[in-house]
């Protein structure tokens, strides 16, 4: 009868069981399978607080959307991130086996947290408004994009690093679906859009400016601007409710809003410059009314006749005039007759040599010979018409024919302060780097623009940013050139005789000896210099923000461990901590390379290296006057990407694990340590040898005692007397 009760039992449990697997395995109509290109697609993955954990260390990329089911946002961007996610899951891997799916291949997969449910999750990742879309790798985040932004964002995001993962495999331009399509769009119809798209721009921009040049009563200017804003608010937005729901509703801050942007009138030359090709003496009269008082861009010289520098420098001047006419203006001002000119202009030592245009100046500090002149001219001429506009094909071609371009990133709010400050930045970099601006929705894609105004340079199609976003910051002119300065130089620039100081001075340089004369080899070996570069930057960008996490960490833990104790004062001494990520003790790594047979008699007397026993990198610390040119295993360095990079760690480790060479003799050496000491450390060193001469006057004082000073016993005296003292009898006159 027992036996009987616990078979009944144990069968009313399995059978329980079975009911409750078998109802996990029910279809729920809100997670049944999606179809894209035929193909089925399981649903998202949904994380929660248990499994977040375990599912993050699954694959080794992880998408995640945060979300909250009573977000519009959230309910408007939920179509696009879903057919983001289908587009990927049905890809076709790059190779020509199908054994593996897109996600296996690439050990990526899609999925979503909701906050509401799992606030906690949310609250830790530091989630502060919804959606994010956040990239983990290895368990680690990469970075996220932030709001329901377009598909092309959140694709750049995922494509970024699956070319990392595996170079070369993911295509330059990606045809991305519409959201809720459920095929991948026909290459031709794109095609077809894009120039139906294109044709209707230019038939909108043909008739915004022949409405703007229309002239009309104010009356119905005004209604004509009112019933324009209203058909292009509605046109935008039936345009944004197909794609991301309303205007007001996403927020997107790459629509398109049409407005004419502030304009920066360009005087043009009055009369053509430099007639007759001659360099104009400048007086102080003719100086203000000339260049001061005008926009004319001129090219002057400041001299002394006595000068032999100047007098050497003359028939190169003379040619140039000849070369700029018609072209630039072109003078010369003599400092010993007009002396309070030169004094005005802060000249120091001759010659001196300025552009000019309009109450504008730079110096010039190039070279002196003629080609210098010329290549300079031709590039400051480009200044004259200020700052151009460009879009994104403009830019792509900019970026093939230029090494460093700035690009300045405006929005329909720019106003006429903002396009001022703008103007007062060519001048600066006349024959270091182009200054372009945009307003253009595919390179706010791009570089991920989401504030305005904006600046950034690129430098072989890599981005640095200007990390001060305030207009009053981005007004500060010398704010911003002090910026310029310090990244407008290439990632591999060539060392020459007019960059060497700007290039050697406070930085450890990587700095290949090259053969230019050898195409090919010269090619390879700048191409694996700027790899070596760019994956050392990288590093270098991930230790920072490693680093200032560590920072942020350990503030965290005292403020928490502050509201532990219910110690107020803790607690308001750890909330004003500052994170201070200032590098300003460790040195920069530069790459550079020169030119090994023009300057072979320098490389060779400095670092006993000739380019004709083949092409070598060196690692300089020119401050230190040594430098390294073996690798740990006693090899020299290669202008290879492993022989770089495995060696500039050894090298900027403290203390370098490589032992150094030296540019001058170990004499020199003792006396360039001296000096640099004092100059690094005035007031010790001033202490130190204050010490010094003390001690030694102390010593030569006891010393001139000891031989013989002003008093001293004789050695002659007879016995008698030394017994009786130097007085011969007591002072009292009695004898003992």
């Amino acid at each position: 009868m027992r036996l009987s009760s616990l078979a009944l039992w144990l069968g009313a449990a399995a059978l329980g069981a079975a009911q409750a697997i078998g109802a996990e395995k029910e279809t729920n109509p809100k997670r049944e399978n999606t179809y894209f290109d035929g193909k089925k697609v399981p649903p998202l993955l949904e994380l929660t607080a248990d499994s977040f954990a375990e599912e993050l260390t699954k694959t080794k990329y992880l998408v995640v959307k945060y979300f909250s089911p009573y977000c519009p946002h959230c309910v408007a961007f939920a179509p696009t991130y879903q057919t983001l996610y289908e587009f990927y899951y049905t890809s076709d891997p790059p190779t020509a086996s199908k054994e593996q799916s897109f996600e296996e291949y690439y050990d990526i997969r899609f999925a979503t947290l909701n906050c509401i449910a799992y606030g906690d999750i949310c609250t830790k990742h530091e989630i502060r408004s919804y959606p994010q879309t956040s990239l983990f790798k290895n368990g680690e985040f990469v970075d996220a994009v932030h709001g329901g932004k377009n598909m092309t964002l959140l694709s750049n995001l995922i494509e970024t690093e699956l070319e990392k993962e595996h170079p070369q495999s993911r295509p330059r331009a990606l045809l991305l679906p519409e959201p809720g399509d459920a095929t991948s769009p026909d290459p031709a119809e794109a095609a077809k859009k894009a120039a139906a798209a294109a044709v209707e721009d230019e038939k909108s921009l043909k008739d915004d400016a022949t409405d703007t040049t229309e002239k009309t009563s104010k009356t119905d200017k005004t209604d004509k601007a009112a019933a324009k804003a209203d058909t292009s608010s509605k046109k935008t937005d039936a345009k944004d409710s197909k794609k991301v729901g309303t205007l007001e509703d996403n927020k997107d801050p790459y629509v398109s809003i049409p407005f004419t942007p502030p304009e920066v009138k360009h005087q043009k030359p009055s009369t053509t410059p430099n007639k007759e090709g001659k360099s104009v003496s400048l007086t102080a009269e003719s100086f203000q009314q000339l260049v001061t008082m005008s926009q004319d861009p001129w090219f002057i010289k400041f001299y002394a006749p006595w000068c032999h520098h100047c007098q050497a420098m003359a028939p190169a001047w003379q040619q140039l005039a000849k070369e700029m006419q018609g072209r630039l203006n072109v003078g010369e001002v003599n400092c010993d007759a007009e002396s309070r000119l030169c004094k005005d202009v802060h000249v120091r030592g001759y010659p001196t040599i300025h552009f000019f245009k309009g109450g504008e100046r730079v110096e010039y500090d190039g070279l002196r010979g003629l080609g210098d002149f010329v290549k300079y001219a031709e590039k400051a001429l480009d200044v004259a018409v200020g700052v151009p506009d460009v879009d994104a094909e403009s830019f792509a071609a900019m970026e093939e024919k230029e090494e460093v371009v700035f690009l300045y990133f405006y929005d329909h709010a720019a106003t006429s302060e903002d396009m001022l400050a703008l103007e007062r930045l060519p001048l600066s970099l006349i024959g270091r780097a182009k200054l372009v601006k945009t307003r253009d929705p595919v390179l706010f894609d791009r570089f991920k623009i989401t504030t305005w105004p904006r600046l950034i340079v690129v430098r072989d199609t890599r981005p640095t940013y200007y990390n001060p976003l305030t207009p009053r910051e981005m007004r500060d002119t010398h704010l911003v050139l002090n910026w310029m300065k310090s990244v407008w130089l290439p990632i591999i620039p060539e060392l020459t005789a007019s960059n060497a100081r700007e290039i050697m001075d406070g930085k450890i340089v990587v700095l290949g000896i090259l053969n230019r004369e050898d195409q090919e080899s010269f090619l390879g070996a700048k191409r694996e210099m700027k790899s070596a570069a760019n994956e050392w930057m990288d590093k270098q960008i991930q230790l920072f923000q490693l680093e200032r996490q560590e920072l942020r960490d350990a503030k965290q833990l005292r403020i928490e461990e502050a509201e532990d104790r219910n110690d107020q004062r803790a607690l308001r001494a750890a909330k004003a901590i500052r994170i201070n990520m200032d590098r300003a003790d460790r040195k920069e790594v530069a790459f550079a390379w020169v030119d090994g047979v023009f300057w072979q008699r320098w490389i060779r007397t400095t670092y006993g290296i000739d380019v004709k026993d083949g092409e070598r990198v060196i690692i300089n610390d020119e401050d230190n006057r040594r430098y390294w040119d073996q690798t740990i295993t006693g090899n020299y360095i290669v202008p290879s990407r492993t022989s770089i990079l495995e060696t500039i760690g050894k090298v900027t480790a403290s203390p370098p694990k490589i032992k150094p060479k030296l540019t001058i003799s170990s004499f020199e050496k003792i006396f360039f340590d001296i000096r640099m000491t004092f100059s690094e450390h005035p007031y010790l060193s001033f202490g130190c040898v204050a010490g010094l001469a003390l001690g030694a006057a102390s010593w030569f004082r006891g010393r001139v005692r000891r031989r013989g000073g002003h008093f001293r016993l004789d050695e002659n005296l007879p016995i008698k007397e030394l017994k009786e003292g130097l007085l011969g009898h007591s002072s009292n006159g009695k004898k003992d």
